[in-house]
């Protein structure tokens, strides 16, 4: 009997403990005021999941302000001297022709604002599309490495292709090469230890960014870095959507063919790429690499601009979404998006429908073949709204597509790492390209055509009153969306 009585207080305890703590959160996601859908959808989970909503708001809920800050001084420290020679950098874009369209200088000036970096012209910049031609040069500009290297990927998985890229920077380590490797925690957690350790052996420096560790206090995993970068020696970056591994090189059979957006840029603009990967590196290493044997000086290479646009939690303003809500706005004849993961707010829903009913073209490319099925789900959630307004929506079934392009008219247009959702707006670390050359923006636009000929075009009719299975999948998904 005191056993049982005993128990039963246990329980109520255990019970009056988890609502104390479920008000404390509550309170937490009042005082952090935000998107009003996330925040009620953050109020449900706690309230409707008991135990499991505290865990995931533990894990994924949203950033202390002091952990803003205290990331804030660390980049501070160390990109002052950078920003100083960007500052006289946005006096030398006066001559870039590209830029000198009115409402374009307008959104270059608002970018260098909003993320510090201008348009820098003298660029060689490739696209690539194809994911073996894309590795095969990424491969090429690795042997031909005679300094250093430096990697940062979301994903490197330890399978052939992995072990091939693995392998090559042991084999530069030892022509006497420099090699360093930043991955993701969350997004690299099957790549071992075991798997990593012949490239320590050899002298590389690996580390893992963001690390989910409870010892420490880093108990939060909702903030990943989804940046891809590779700069060789100082001369040469590669950055877009592509990871390392067997999949994204459309080698899997569930996964091929794959297709992404990569940029390999020569010229002054590899800079920009360097900072990044060093600012980085700093925040999860303490090593200080903002020296000159990392920033070689750098000669025109072509005629091409760009614009990068760093984002992350570290920043009070959500770039990404400033930026895209602006690019939206701006548009005057055409905007063509592609994006795997199109989870869009209201504001963007306007923005698109907005664009749509003053005569913009407005065509948005969505892949049904996906990792995430509710993001998909998700996805058409938003379709009957926007299809009524005048915006084409392709779903493509043929290829794998993880491209992250936006074009605007045929004046500029972005490719990168960020999708279209809350994620990419507001808890991952992304790295944007802004691209204002008519000839790489000629090339992204006969892409999508060809990619528009390969899709479905949805109609209205195809969205609207579907049946009650599905209206009820859309509605759930719909409602997870401000979490996904």
């Amino acid at each position: 009997m005191i056993s049982l009585a005993f128990s039963q207080w246990g329980w109520v305890t255990f019970l009056v403990v988890e609502q104390l703590l479920v008000f404390v959160a509550i309170g937490l996601v009042l005082r952090r005021p935000g998107e009003p859908r996330s925040m009620l959808a953050w109020i449900l989970t706690l309230q409707l999941l008991p135990v499991l909503g505290l865990l995931f708001f533990v894990m994924f809920g949203e950033p202390r302000k002091e952990w803003h800050r205290m990331l804030r001084r660390r980049r501070r420290r160390h990109i002052e001297s950078a920003r100083a020679r960007e500052r006289r950098m946005v006096e030398e874009t006066e001559g870039i022709p590209s830029v000198q369209d009115p409402a374009v200088r307008s959104l270059t000036l608002t970018i260098t604002r909003l993320a510090g970096y201008p348009p820098t012209g003298g660029n060689r910049i490739d696209v690539f599309q194809e994911c073996e031609a894309t590795y095969e040069a990424l491969l090429e500009s690795i042997e031909k490495a005679e300094r250093f290297v430096h990697l940062e990927y979301y994903i490197f998985e330890p399978d052939e292709t992995g072990k091939l890229v693995r392998d090559l920077l042991i084999e530069k380590i030892h022509q006497g090469v420099e090699c360093r490797l930043l991955l993701d925690y969350i997004g690299s957690f099957r790549t071992s230890r075991r798997f990593l350790q012949p490239l320590r052996d050899a002298g590389g420096r690996v580390e893992f960014c963001l690390p989910f560790r409870l010892s420490s206090g880093r108990w939060r995993v909702n903030f990943r870095n989804h940046r891809k970068i590779a700069v060789i020696d100082g001369r040469v970056a590669y950055t877009g959507g592509q990871n390392i591994g067997d999949a994204y090189r459309g080698r899997l059979a569930y996964c091929s063919p794959w297709q992404d957006t990569v940029l390999r840029i020569r010229g002054p603009a590899v800079h920009h790429y360097q900072e990044i990967f060093a600012e980085d590196w700093h925040y999860t290493t303490k090593e200080d690499i903002f020296n000159d044997r990392y920033f070689p000086e750098q000669k025109p290479a072509g005629d091409h601009v760009i614009q990068i646009v760093p984002s992350g939690p570290d920043q009070r303003t959500k770039v990404m979404h400033q930026i895209l809500f602006a690019a939206t706005n701006m548009a005057r004849s055409s905007l063509s998006v592609i994006t795997p993961y199109f989870v869009p707010d209201r504001a963007m829903v306007i923005a698109f429908q907005s664009a749509s009913y003053r005569g913009v073209r407005v065509r948005l490319l969505i892949p049904t073949r996906t990792d995430e099925p509710i993001v998909l789900w998700a996805a058409r959630s938003f379709y009957e709204d926007l299809i009524s307004a005048g915006v084409e929506i392709y779903e493509i079934d043929s290829v794998m597509l993880h491209a992250k392009v936006m074009i605007v008219d045929d004046t500029w247009s972005m490719v990168g790492s960020a999708n279209m959702d809350e994620r990419s707006f507001s808890l991952n670390f992304e790295l944007t390209n802004l691209l204002y050359s008519p000839d790489i923006i000629r090339t992204l636009h006969e892409n999508f055509d060809g990619l528009a000929k390969q899709s479905r075009r949805l109609a209205l009719e195809d969205v609207t009153d579907p049946p009650l299975g599905k209206s009820l999948l859309l509605g759930v998904a719909r409602l997870a969306s401000p979490l996904l």
